[in-house]
């Protein structure tokens, strides 16, 4: 993959990510803009909509962390459950992961630990991810969100341990 395709297909959306705003979040933050009080239920269905918005939509977890079919498409069964990453750098990079962990049930780590991750790209050993995971610098609300989206799935697909 060439750098500006590796630009264009993470850093970009990464960015955008980081740079736009989200009327969801706005609204949690300031509840004196909603119309009528907001329900518990609500507000966490709001917080999983806006991880689930951001993992399939704008980070594209999907594309290393849910494993291949036998026709080459995500395994939607196995949704965000790893895998084998599916591709490699057209230049050479030492520290390229060959397999993305499960993140989808209950990511790697505590809450916190993966809160940290999503917002300074510092995983819980202290170090950068291996590429190509991209380095997200996310807010706190954002980070969050994902986090509930991905405690929101199942830890394991139907038929496995």
């Amino acid at each position: 993959m060439s750098r500006s395709k590796l630009w264009s297909l993470v850093v970009v959306p990464a960015f955008v990510l980081v740079a736009g705003a989200n009327p969801p979040a706005v609204q949690a933050q300031h509840p004196e803009t909603a119309k009528g009080p907001a329900k518990p239920e609500a507000a966490s269905d709001d917080k999983i909509a806006h991880g689930r918005y951001i993992v399939e939509n704008v980070a594209m977890c999907s594309r290393c962390h849910s494993p291949l079919d036998s026709n080459g498409e995500r395994d939607t069964t196995h949704w965000l459950q790893g895998g084998a990453i599916g591709f490699t750098s057209s230049v050479p990079i030492a520290e390229w992961a060959m397999v993305a962990p499960r993140i989808g049930g209950r990511p790697p780590g505590t809450d916190e630990e993966f809160v940290h991750l999503m917002m300074t790209g510092i995983s819980r050993r202290g170090t950068y991810l291996r590429q190509p995971m991209p380095q997200f610098r996310m807010s706190q609300a954002d980070a969050e969100a994902v986090l509930a989206y991905l405690k929101s799935l199942p830890a394991h697909p139907t038929g496995t341990n």
